[in-house]
């Protein structure tokens, strides 16, 4: 191909890319609002304040991925390039919610304050934790193509393919069997059009009408009383909240100060996650540049924060999937239009309940499908146990994600398990494993890799690496909220020193196995 090959940005397979995409970012914000309003947060604060901003970061990062993807297709002259997809990053939406936000809400209020007072003093260390997240994302940024050059491909795709598996794969799962007359003719529509690859009468993108026909079945169904499960109408609320620049983050510096610990595992792992998804699309075929694609993640977190944003954005795992639906550039920049202008318009929850989540349900798990089975197209075969481990991390965040649920629901805290009881330490080893369960999938992989391989210095430097991270809580923190620390300040350090110990002492046996092994082979040969 030459570079004069005209770039084809829009095709059917964008209208099936926007309907997983757009979902998923405004799916992130109802689950903010569910978490806020639980803990009594005033809806006008989250949606005129906290909202706009936060979506319009996902505009500026979808935009700019846009103009990328453009960019790409004249640099290599290939006319079928996808767009990077971009968005609300689920794990913070959840950690800053619960670790921040609503933390820093229940302290102003203990002080005193209002309830809306106590609001806008969570706004505003709100915004200046994305922009402590923002800063440290912008430096980390230049170190992304140095990781991927030192971390196997095993490991930058085997931690992906353990949230396909477990993240997309299990959680979508449950929603399409809450209301399966909706999610499996929705499931049925999706495996026959896009893993199967038949087309439907008047070639009628499959996503697309897997969630027309699971809302068709749902409205039918309810209206008549045969739903299976909840029916409920949509509750439209449009209201205007344009986001602006302000400096009311600066009356949020000193308080958020003191939610860094729980800020930079965050931002971390969207940079990790960052240099991976590159990897996958890269994989794909679209050979993006890694710095440039968090430059972008983070500039996006930092300009939402700026306008008012509570959560920060990332590159989303589903390339390959897109991909595979056809998708160019167009689904991104819909998607980034519909999602900026939601916040502004506040029709983005509208669109939330309007769609049942058994009828969206199978497009994620499909995402799931694609990078899992690309994790293992794409690497070795004598790699692939360094992939399987990879995937049992991202296990024990589902473990804690749905403990934390069924824990910490409203009016159910008090049935926390005891310490000592097995329910106790299900709960302390999920947390262990959960917490930074990107990295520790990455490096247990790049490990696993390295040996096989015999590399194994390279192999003891990774369980170095993750001796000291386990040490300072980036990864395996025995905090509840994941934060990090150091852990002569800590109560109960005793887990930390051995836990990160045991990886130090294993570092130390492959480094004395290969020094043996060499001696043994001299003698032989003497």
């Amino acid at each position: 191909m030459t570079s004069n090959t005209k770039y084809q940005w829009a095709a059917w397979g964008d209208l099936n890319a926007f309907f997983g995409l757009m979902l998923d970012n405004v799916t992130n914000l109802v689950l903010l609002w569910g978490l806020l309003a639980a803990a009594g947060f005033p809806s006008d604060i989250f949606f005129f304040y906290m909202v706009p901003g936060t979506c319009l970061g996902v505009m500026f990062g979808d935009l700019v991925y846009t103009w990328m993807a453009f960019r790409l297709s004249k640099r290599i002259g290939n006319p079928h390039v996808t767009a990077m997809p971009l968005g609300l990053d689920t794990p913070s939406t959840i950690g800053v919610g619960l670790a921040v936000l609503i933390p820093c809400f229940v302290a102003a209020k203990h002080r005193g304050l209002s309830v809306e007072q106590a609001a806008m003093v969570t706004w505003q260390v709100g915004m200046a934790t994305m922009i402590f997240m923002g800063v440290f994302k912008v430096i980390l940024s230049f170190a992304g193509e140095w990781v991927q050059r030192v971390i196997p491909r095993a490991g930058l795709l085997g931690s992906l393919a353990g949230i396909g598996v477990c993240l997309l794969g299990f959680i979508p799962l449950q929603h399409i069997y809450e209301l399966p007359e909706v999610g499996l003719v929705a499931l049925g529509i999706l495996i026959y059009t896009l893993v199967a690859k038949l087309k439907l009468p008047g070639k009628i993108p499959g996503a697309f009408a897997a969630v027309l026909a699971g809302t068709i079945i749902y409205y039918a169904f309810g209206g008549l009383g045969f739903l299976s499960g909840e029916f409920k109408l949509p509750d439209v609320g449009l209201h205007l909240a344009f986001p602006t620049p302000t400096f009311e983050w600066l009356k949020g510096m000193r308080e958020g100060l003191a939610y860094i610990p729980f800020a930079i595992p965050f931002a971390l792992i969207t940079i990790i996650g960052g240099i991976n998804v590159t990897e996958s699309a890269r994989c794909a075929g679209d050979d993006y540049n890694t710095k440039n694609i968090l430059l972008t993640e983070a500039f996006a977190t930092l300009f939402a924060g700026l306008c008012g944003g509570v959560v920060q954005s990332t590159p989303y795992i589903g390339h390959p999937a897109y991909k595979n639906m056809g998708a160019r550039a167009a689904y991104t920049l819909a998607t980034g239009i519909f999602v900026g202008l939601g916040g502004m318009l506040g029709y983005v929850a509208w669109v939330v309940d309007a769609i049942p989540a058994a009828a969206v349900a199978p497009i994620l798990l499909f995402v799931g499908l694609e990078i899992t089975g690309q994790a293992y197209g794409a690497c070795e075969k004598k790699h692939h146990p360094a992939i399987f481990l990879a995937l049992l991390p991202c296990v024990g965040e589902l473990v804690r994600i749905s403990l934390a649920t069924v824990l910490f629901a409203p009016g159910v805290v008090g049935n926390f398990p005891n310490a000592g009881t097995d329910a106790y330490k299900l709960w302390e080893v999920s947390n262990i494993l959960g917490h930074g369960f990107i990295i520790t999938s990455m490096l247990w992989a790049a490990v696993v890799v390295k040996l096989i391989d015999q590399k194994h210095v390279a192999a003891s430097i990774c369980l170095f690496v993750m001796a000291v991270l386990t040490f300072f809580g980036f990864i395996h923190s025995i905090m509840p909220a994941g934060d990090i620390y150091f852990p002569w300040t800590l109560e109960h350090a005793k887990q930390v020193y051995f836990l990160s110990g045991s990886y130090a002492f294993l570092g130390i046996m492959f480094i004395g196995l290969k020094i043996m092994t060499n001696d043994q082979r001299l003698t032989t040969k003497g």
